[in-house]
């Protein structure tokens, strides 16, 4: 088998297929064979080595983290899942590796996967779909009623953030491209902004929450929008972020917990059709390398692109 991987941690001309052979699951990980695997700018982020602080600096070094396909095999400590089973879910940051036929995980970070869901469908769910949750439900607790900027509506992670905001009852108003106004108006947003244009001062202090799902939010922006008593989040972490968060109360940087407890929910309201992030973009696992290179120059997709395994289930 061949997977994709990096042998140093730097630009996107180091991802190349290799071969590689998986050992045998240990007590609490599973065997995959992988189906679909979308792509996320966390993966190019744990290349470069911007996340090597979580990561470490063992190599060569796998790439993927979304993925979802069919149990082959389990460890001696996995009770509820059986080969044959379609799961959905991520690997270990520490690992990676999503980005291959096959894969081993940790159980905890498997769910089954819906009959309602494709495969591509449920494997662009994890990273984007369990980051919106944990910002929007667990961190920011927002209520019906509350007012929602979202920085980059349009991307997967904006587009899980608006689907679990309407499932709430708050109102949001969304920047996007200018390319994207009208999707986003047809996402359900009351008001979407071109984020080529300044802010309107008649947003200045109107929001409970501020999501930036893009990371280009400047923190001006942000202390602008939000009402006294506030919160911004981001979820594209450096350390002048994490610093600051530090010394704000009004500031946090996301990193998503991917455990199980966290998809589950996600996974339902996709299932009851209530979620959905499109796919606009499939290709190969040969074909990977140019689109990763691609959208980490700036191609951008309103949705996800999913990398599909022919010889999968």
């Amino acid at each position: 088998m061949e997977r994709l991987e990096y042998d140093r941690f730097g630009g996107p001309e180091l991802v190349h297929l290799a071969a590689f052979t998986l050992p045998e699951p240990q007590a609490d990980e599973v065997l995959v064979r992988v189906a679909a695997a979308s792509i996320n700018p966390l993966d190019w982020k744990i290349r470069s080595g911007d996340m090597k602080m979580f990561t470490g600096s063992k190599f060569p070094r796998a790439m993927g983290t979304d993925f979802a396909g069919t149990v082959e095999a389990v460890g001696s400590k996995v009770a509820d899942l059986k080969p044959g089973d379609a799961v959905v879910g991520t690997v270990p940051m520490k690992s990676s590796g999503a980005f291959a036929p096959k894969l081993i995980t940790a159980r905890d970070l498997l769910v089954k996967k819906p009959d309602k869901l494709s495969f591509a469908e449920a494997a662009s769910l994890p990273v984007a779909g369990v980051t919106a949750w944990l910002v929007l439900v667990k961190d920011a607790g927002l209520e019906r009623g509350q007012k929602l900027f979202i920085n980059g509506a349009t991307g997967a992670v904006g587009h899980a953030a608006i689907a679990i905001a309407r499932e709430i009852g708050a109102e949001v108003t969304g920047r996007v491209g200018p390319q994207s106004i009208a999707q986003a108006q047809s996402l359900g947003l009351s008001l979407a902004i071109d984020y080529t244009k300044p802010l309107p001062s008649a947003l200045d202090g109107v929001f409970d929450v501020v999501f930036d799902a893009n990371g280009s939010l400047s923190p001006g922006e942000g202390d602008r929008l939000i009402k006294r008593g506030g919160k911004v989040f981001d979820i594209a972490p450096t350390k002048w972020k994490f610093l600051k968060a530090l010394v704000s109360r009004s500031r946090k940087v996301v990193i998503a917990n991917m455990k199980a407890e966290n998809l589950q929910p996600v996974v339902d309201l996709a299932a009851a059709n209530k979620l959905a992030i499109p796919i606009v973009q499939t290709v190969s696992l040969a074909q990977a390398p140019a689109l990763l290179a691609s959208l980490e120059q700036g191609k951008r997709l309103n949705g996800k692109a999913v990398i599909a395994f022919p010889d999968g289930p």
